[in-house]
């Protein structure tokens, strides 16, 4: 999925230790016995006839026709560098650590990550094995993939050499196993350990016969037959007790399973596994397996679809171990387990719904989803890849299942209906308004809650609000302004804007009109004022027009009133969802109420002529 597009092998070494002869018998299955040239022509192999289907390019090195800059170039080009003495000349032998791998950590740095192959040419004529001699170098240079004897003349490991070599690039030992340790390297471990976590559905620490079995066709297409399942765990259990339990796969023997394949050369079997969860040559996740590419349109917002709701819900479960309907501080600990970092601070616990003990229930969790897929879809994409949505959703590609991208919100006015779900609202007032504990209101919470961290306290909150009998979310942020404040063009960005004021506060209301008539009086966004505090003495606004006044002037709904004392009222969260879920109401609002006032005032002027015929008459008649 996440393979090399092609691997390209340098084949290095003295003059005269058949470096061309080699690549001229692998191409025509025979020994050339006329005169052979200098340097062989790159060759390609086509990926059908290689058994990892991959392009292959060969490239021959001849220091009589080429320069020591082309030779540097070749080097930093290559993927894989065979190195090749004759097993019947000790001066070529001693080339390898005089010369040719000194060079090569010279030109890519003594920590390069490019593997190298040891050749033994002309094994037809030694007398003895030169592996003897060579496979101590493999201790001095960890770059040493393996090492192989062959010879040219009698076709001996040919096709071999270069099998290894490629096989040196696309299923590398050094990124996954430690020869001087002889175990797993850290970054191996780590990244195994969460394939474990992500194959252990039921999150008990044992993978039993059915997640075996899944695991085995998610990643090699084919299930394991019961006594092939029976005779990996026997094998585990004899070597490490502890890797089996219940008749199920620990963690270790997981492990281990892995370090024995490494160990017997069948190192591409963990590599299989490794790129199907997403990991790279580096063992670092791939970003098109992070953030595959989703387009999302001007106007546009991006939503949770019904499988990504179904698959953290599932996720949730897996993790709320005592079955209480909320994630305990160790619980979530553990949910994030797969996870390179935790998403959260402790803010979230503010902005959604969380139970007596200030702990995230699933309806919580859900939310937090919600917000975090309107707000920052590339996080959303980002966790779902770390959570193991491709291998527990397999009948889906990636995660692009998991999200719904809504149409242009014009096109929603244009229509004067929509199937949008999540909606925002920017709850905009002065410092000191209430608008924290208005927030903490669409959560069930009051600031007085024993759960309340006021030193937590988040800019956000959503919840479920019901209108006209669908759910859907509702996403308050809170937007302090000054009567001086320019708001950027991101906070206005909102489905619909709630106007907050003091009701005690007699220049808190100031800031609303000028907001209002700054940035909202002729746009499409929706508005909704909000009186604060209203369990306090309400006092008279330093404003031409009071509140009442403004929103009958302005065809507004009229003020609504909040209170963080009691329970809140949640007409108010409605009326805003409803306002945000079906804003073209607001143009018909609008021009409803400024068509009466202007038949109110044509009925006035009327009436007052008539009054003033009337007089006349009068007047004429005495």
């Amino acid at each position: 999925m996440y393979g090399r597009r092609d691997v390209r092998i340098l084949l290095l070494g003295d003059a005269g230790v058949g470096k061309t002869s080699l690549i001229l018998t692998l191409v025509s299955d025979e020994f050339p016995e006329e005169e052979v040239p200098a340097r062989a022509e790159e060759i390609t192999i086509p990926p059908d006839v290689t058994p990892e289907k991959v392009p292959t390019h060969i490239v021959d090195f001849s220091a009589r026709e080429q320069s020591d800059e082309i030779l540097l170039e070749e080097i930093e080009r290559a993927d894989v560098i065979c190195v090749v003495y004759a097993v019947n000349t000790k001066e070529t032998i001693d080339s390898i650590t005089d010369y040719w791998l000194p060079l090569i950590r010279n030109t890519l740095g003594s920590d390069h990550l490019t593997p190298v192959i040891i050749v033994g040419n002309k094994s037809d004529q030694a007398d003895a094995n030169s592996l003897e001699t060579v496979v101590p170098i493999m201790n001095d240079y960890a770059e040493i993939e393996t090492c192989v004897e062959c010879s040219a003349k009698n076709l001996k490991n040919i096709s071999e050499v270069f099998y290894y070599a490629q096989k040196a690039v696309l299923h590398p030992t050094g990124p996954l196993y430690s020869a001087e340790d002889k175990e797993l390297k850290p970054e191996c471990k780590r990244a195994l350990c969460r394939i474990f976590n992500i194959c252990d559905l039921d999150n008990d620490g044992i993978l039993n016969d059915y997640e075996l079995n899944l695991f085995q066709r998610r990643c090699f297409n084919a299930p394991l037959q019961p006594q092939a399942l029976d005779d990996v765990k026997a094998v585990v259990r004899k070597n490490i007790p502890e890797g089996v339990m219940n008749n199920g796969l620990t963690q270790i023997g997981f492990l281990f399973l892995h370090t024995l394949f490494i160990q017997r050369g069948r190192h591409e079997t963990t590599w299989t596994v490794l790129r199907k969860f997403g990991y790279s040559d580096s063992l670092k996740l791939n970003s098109d397996y992070l953030q595959p590419k989703l387009r999302v349109g001007r106007g546009c917002s991006t939503e949770l679809s019904h499988l990504g709701y179904q698959f953290l819900t599932s996720h949730f479960e897996k993790y709320d171990k005592d079955r209480d309907g909320a994630l305990s501080p160790a619980e979530l600990q553990t949910l994030f387990q797969t996870c390179p970092m935790m998403p959260w601070g402790p803010d979230v616990n503010m902005t959604v719904c969380t139970n007596e003990k200030g702990w995230i229930t699933l309806h919580g969790y859900l939310s937090q989803w919600t917000l975090t897929t309107l707000l920052d879809i590339q996080r959303t994409l980002e966790f779902l890849a770390y959570f193991g949505y491709r291998y527990v959703m397999a009948d889906h590609e990636n995660q692009l299942s998991a999200i719904i991208v809504t149409r242009d919100k014009k096109v929603d006015l244009q229509k004067r209906q929509t199937s949008r779900n999540v909606f925002r609202c920017n709850v905009i007032g002065p410092r000191g308004a209430g608008k924290s504990a208005f927030l903490q209101g669409l959560t069930e919470r009051s600031l007085d809650s024993p759960v309340i961290m006021r030193d937590n306290l988040s800019a956000y909150a959503i919840n479920t609000i019901q209108v006209y009998g669908q759910e859907k979310y509702l996403l308050l942020r809170e937007i302090d302004v000054g009567l001086s404040d320019e708001l950027s063009s991101e906070e206005l960005e909102c489905d619909v804007a709630c106007l907050m004021y003091d009701i005690s506060d007699p220049r808190t209301f100031e800031y609303c009109a000028k907001i209002y008539k700054q940035h909202f009086e002729r746009n499409s966004v929706p508005c909704l004022l909000v009186a604060g505090k209203s369990d306090k003495h309400p006092a008279r606004q330093d404003y031409p027009l009071q509140p009442a006044q403004f929103c009958t002037h302005y065809g507004l709904p009229p003020p609504q009133t909040f209170s963080s004392v009691g329970r809140p009222n949640k007409d108010i969260y409605v009326k805003l969802a409803t306002l945000a879920a079906y804003p073209h109401l607001k143009g018909i609002q609008e021009e409803g109420t400024r068509r009466w006032i202007k038949v109110g005032l044509g009925l006035g002027a009327f009436a007052a002529s008539l009054f003033l015929v009337y007089r006349f008459i009068r007047i004429q008649r005495s």
